[in-house]
């Protein structure tokens, strides 16, 4: 991206002014080099966001953002509805709720080495991965929307995790508002054996390392010291949520005319958020969000099960489980004043500081846990959520290193055995079904992810709390 049309704000702020039909600034939060690095199309879709009816403030991009479909990816927006705001399925995206969720093992790095592959070996064959993967469990229809209803407490209350594990999740478990009937009977058909299921693309279970302490205090409120060892599982509401995404980006783009929406972009799809089409989505995305939370909390049990096998005195309890790709109704200060808006983060984490009543007690003092991760092979990072976050981007931060090429170009560059041998040769062990998946999601198919991290710190966004190396990971 050319910067000589932006207004530098400060070293990691960035503005695009008003122009054309524009209803707010652009915002861009990133060094110079991570801006000039973003394609010139994440300019256009963060300037195409601030053109959207009842938008406040400005139309953000966060510093891992890259083009995506209508919404940049790393795209932040609020909208009013009591000023004709729109709910956008494309600022949510397709992966609806895909997420980051950290556990702690109470091992380190010496107990797991030894039995580091058979480690790896028993998570693959438990948990299913890789495109249209199947698991164990199949939905009926009641079964379908007391899932949908019900997300990770639905899970627990089915025996899979523990009661506490609700404490330490966005929404404590369960997205409130869902209403099951608003979801398509294809999503539902295409999700009905997918519950406990990793999928492709960037998702994965990843066993790490705790190798860096950058806050010793908020370190020990979230329980972690250097050397420990914990699990990442990333992953969303797999092929239910992006039906639904499918479903209502058409529904949107066909019935804009009719409430008078002009789409700068058919990609930005939106409808006004009290009508039909807008509630109607807003019922389908939190049954989709119910259906990624309940899908990490099986994943968590199934990993707890291998866990038990191979490292039987390992103790997995939940960190935290944050989203990435969501609208939620929260209230923010605008010029002096609390308002409700529907605050849209696709590739964007929710980053509650200090203070904030929604965070769990233990979490009050140091604000929110916000959890980075890194493409295969780099580091992960946790972060904590920022007083300043609130005024600079409705408390919301980068979600991980973001795409520095296409799936295609780097799948041209890299082979799937090159790359599981090149990290095999630093000790990590990679497992995945697909030699292709492994290609495009190999390391420097991404940025930066400490460039990017050390962006979101130093802007305000985040605070840098630990970084986390990759030990075995088990990819899509």
């Amino acid at each position: 991206m050319d910067t000589s049309s932006l207004t530098r704000i400060s070293e990691f702020e960035w503005r695009i002014e008003p122009q054309g039909d524009m209803r707010v600034p652009g915002i861009i939060y990133a060094s110079k080099d991570l801006v000039q690095a973003m394609d010139e199309k994440v300019r256009e879709q963060v300037t195409n966001v601030a053109s959207l009816p009842g938008i406040v403030k400005a139309s953000y991009a966060m510093p891992d953002a890259h083009w995506g479909y209508g919404f940049p990816i790393g795209g932040v927006a609020a909208f009013d509805a009591e000023a004709d705001g729109v709910i956008s399925a494309g600022g949510v995206g397709f992966d609806i709720s895909c997420g980051v969720r950290a556990l702690h093992t109470g091992l380190q790095r010496a107990d797991i080495e030894p039995v580091k592959d058979r480690l790896a070996d028993a998570l693959y064959r438990t948990i299913p991965v890789g495109i249209g993967s199947h698991g164990k469990i199949h939905l009926d229809e009641a079964g379908m929307d007391a899932m949908l209803t019900g997300g990770a407490k639905w899970a627990v209350m089915r025996g899979w995790g523990e009661e506490a594990d609700l404490e330490r999740i966005e929404e404590h478990g369960c997205m409130a508002g869902a209403q099951p009937g608003a979801v398509s009977e294809r999503a539902r058909k295409r999700q009905r054996n997918e519950m406990g299921t990793l999928g492709s693309g960037n998702h994965y279970l990843e066993v790490q390392e705790v190798d860096e302490i950058y806050d010793p205090d908020t370190a020990k409120t979230f329980g972690i010291t250097a050397g420990d060892m914990i699990v990442s599982i990333h992953c969303g509401s797999r092929g239910l949520g992006h039906q639904i995404g499918t479903d209502f980006l058409k529904t949107m783009v066909t019935r804009a005319p009719e409430y008078g929406i002009t789409l700068p972009d058919r990609e930005l799809a939106c409808a006004p958020i009290g009508s039909e089409t807008g509630q109607a989505y807003l019922d389908a995305m939190r049954s989709g969000i119910n259906c990624a939370l309940a899908n990490r909390q099986i994943i968590t049990h199934l990993t707890r099960q291998v866990f038990a096998e191979v490292l039987p005195k390992a103790t997995l309890t939940l960190l935290y489980d944050v989203s990435h790709n969501t609208c939620k109704v929260e209230e923010h200060v605008i010029d002096g004043q609390p308002r409700r808006l529907y605050v849209h983060r696709k590739g964007a984490t929710r980053a509650f500081g200090p203070g904030h009543p929604d965070l769990p007690a233990a979490f009050r003092e140091s604000g929110q846990p916000v959890l980075i991760g890194g493409s295969m092979g780099t580091a992960s990072h946790i972060l904590a959520g920022s007083q300043e976050g609130e005024a600079l981007s409705f408390s919301s931060a980068c979600h991980g290193a973001g795409r520095a090429m296409s799936r295609r170009k780097a799948y041209r560059i890299w082979k799937g055995r090159q790359v599981i041998d090149q990290l095999r040769e630093q000790g990590i062990v990679i497992r995945s079904p697909s030699s292709r998946g492994v290609a495009e999601e190999a390391p420097g198919a991404y940025k930066d992810v400490n460039a990017v991290v050390d962006a979101a710190d130093k802007s305000g966004l985040a605070r840098k709390v630990a970084r986390l190396k990759p030990v075995a990971c088990i990819k899509g």
